[in-house]
């Protein structure tokens, strides 16, 4: 029999290592060849490891919560019919372009796995020669940025983790050093003004006295979705418009359809890609709509990636993204997004198919909401939500006059970055939206 290793895969082109979550399989258990062996997380998605061998987990290398360097091995299988007991195997390691690792990087640990994963920064020395890369975790980040602390004066914090990494802990004692107060040159008694009245502390909140209180620690995707949207509500000018579309000829269309479609091409045809296929027109209309912002500086984005927001069964959301969804027809656009929905239900989306968006659909009326003020995904502009659309009466415009009719209405809301997108671009690209909707033709063939 022979030992190999089971090595830490690859799971997209910015993804350098990942956290453990879970082992599906203890030492001693057979494995079976594509069977998964553990459960990894990155900070783009969750995923299972199958073994690539069949044979027995002999050994492993890793506890749940530990951070893991892509290519290195993990645990160690026990293949049955090979000669060697004691030679162990390594299957062969990724492109060396893929593992580029600085060395304070692969020492570095993050203090809560999945949320505060490492990162670099480059420093020069007083030479112009630059140093040795220093090591800050985006936990340290977020709050230097909240603090307003400076990359320069983020270098001048001394940092008590390995190879001088700054933690929590550290940052945390140099901000109260920071804020306290200097202290003032005594005063004579004649001109010595009255003491300021002691800042205000805030109380904590008292523990319930009944007891009748859960406290649920939150997961790792909650704690990062949790972070992403107080970052986004702190780096953009939300503003949100809204608009109510007359989107009955659609309905009727597609509920005159949605039977022959799926039995043609084997497909449910929601609205989800219908509204995508729309959205990609208006966005090549309103370019500025499909940018980003870098300082003062406006990346307009000459590709267009609709991310839709899917919900979980744990609860949580992910935003899986359609690239170049201009390119797609309504077939293609409904096999991607029925593609897409199943596999984040299933936890099996890759990390490179939640990444570079540059707009997203949210659909608020799935839950049987009228509307929502949806927060933007950063580092985008704009996003859209559409809500339950519902039957009410409405005037319509015939040769004989005007006539009261039952009519199918769906509120439609886009929140944008004021800093880029003004009212009246946010307001007419919106009314675009609808007007599209409106016009939808009731004879389209599929």
């Amino acid at each position: 029999m022979a030992e190999k290793d089971l090595i830490m895969p690859k799971m997209g082109e910015s993804i350098m290592e990942a956290t453990i979550l879970n082992w599906l399989k203890k030492e001693g258990d057979p494995v079976e060849e594509d069977e998964p062996v553990l459960e990894i997380a990155t900070d783009k998605v969750d995923s299972e490891v199958p073994s690539p061998y069949t044979g027995t987990l002999k050994k492993i290398l890793y506890e749940v919560n530990d951070v893991v360097e892509v290519g290195k091995p993990i645990a160690r299988i026990e293949v049955a019919g090979e000669e060697g007991a004691e030679a162990v195997e390594t299957a062969p390691a990724p492109p060396v372009e893929e593992l580029r690792q600085n060395e304070v990087q692969s020492e570095a640990r993050p203090v809560m796995a999945g949320v505060d994963e490492p990162g670099l920064q480059t420093g020069k020395g007083s030479n112009g020669r630059h140093q040795k890369e220093r090591f800050y975790s985006p936990l340290v980040m977020n709050i230097a940025r909240q603090e307003g602390i400076s990359m320069q004066e983020l270098e001048k914090v001394p940092g008590s983790g390995r190879a001088g990494r700054v933690t929590k802990k550290d940052i945390l004692s140099y901000l109260k050093a920071r804020q306290a107060p200097q202290a003032a040159p005594a005063a004579s008694p004649v001109t010595q003004a009255p003491a300021a009245p002691a800042p205000e502390k805030t109380a904590a909140p008292a523990a319930s006295s009944s007891g009748e209180v859960e406290i649920i620690e939150m997961d790792r995707m909650r704690r990062m979705i949790a972070d992403h949207m107080l970052q986004s509500k702190h780096t953009s000018a939300h503003v949100t418009s809204f608009v109510e579309a007359d989107v009955t000829n659609l309905v009727h269309w597609r509920n005159k359809v949605k039977n022959d479609f799926l039995k043609r091409e084997g497909e449910k045809l929601t609205f989800t890609p219908i509204f995508i296929e729309l959205l990609a027109k208006v966005l090549k209309e309103f370019p500025y709509v499909n940018a980003s912002i870098d300082g003062y500086k406006i990346i307009v984005k000459k590709y267009i990636n609709i991310g839709m927001a899917a919900a979980l069964p744990s609860g949580n959301l992910i935003v899986p993204v359609i690239k170049q969804a201009d390119r797609f027809n309504l077939l293609g656009l409904a096999k991607q997004v029925n593609d897409l929905a199943r596999r984040a239900r299933e936890n099996k989306l890759k990390p490179d198919e939640i990444r570079d968006g540059t707009f997203t659909l949210t659909n608020v009326g799935t839950f049987g909401n009228l509307a929502g003020t949806p927060i933007i995904n950063q580092p985008q502009v704009a996003i859209l939500a559409t809500g339950a659309i519902k039957k009410k009466p409405g005037i319509v415009e015939t040769r004989e006059g005007d006539m009261i009719a039952v009519r199918h209405y769906m509120m439609i809301s886009m929140s944008y970055d004021h800093r880029l997108v003004d009212g009246a671009m946010g307001g007419s690209f919106i009314r675009r939206f609808a007007d599209l909707l409106e016009a939808w033709d009731p004879d389209r063939a599929i």
